[in-house]
């Protein structure tokens, strides 16, 4: 089990949350990158090359976090999604390789042709 972060700040105008470890690491992360790389099986799906490229999360942000034991927490986003536990490993290597993820995910969102920005309504 990895060490949990020292601090954990949502900061809701910016749709940024802050996550500092005790090495020293700290890692600002957007709503909208930690929405896309959501550990849920609607994200990852159920099993290896099932992962799902989520569209329209531009300006997707955070409602609260709620804290899950000692080794995760839950992140409620304003667009109703919930069920991804980000433990505390997961959040470290989403911090540690953010420019490799992200440079993927705007790949794989060119290669299917979706956009960043919500669907337009009416």
């Amino acid at each position: 089990m990895s060490a949990p972060p020292t601090e954990i700040r949502l900061k809701r105008a910016e749709r940024v949350l802050e996550v500092a470890w005790e090495d020293g690491a700290r890692f600002a992360l957007t709503a909208e990158y930690l929405r896309v790389e959501s550990p849920s099986a609607e994200v990852q799906g159920h099993g290896p090359g099932q992962r799902v490229t989520i569209g329209g999360c531009r300006r997707v942000g955070i409602l609260r976090i709620e804290p899950v034991g000692n080794y995760a927490i839950r992140l409620i986003f304003d667009d109703r999604h919930d069920s991804g536990l980000y433990s505390w490993a997961y959040l470290r290597e989403l911090g540690e390789e953010r420019a490799t993820k992200w440079a993927a995910y705007e790949a794989a969102l060119a290669e299917q042709g979706l956009s960043r920005d919500p669907r337009g309504r009416g």
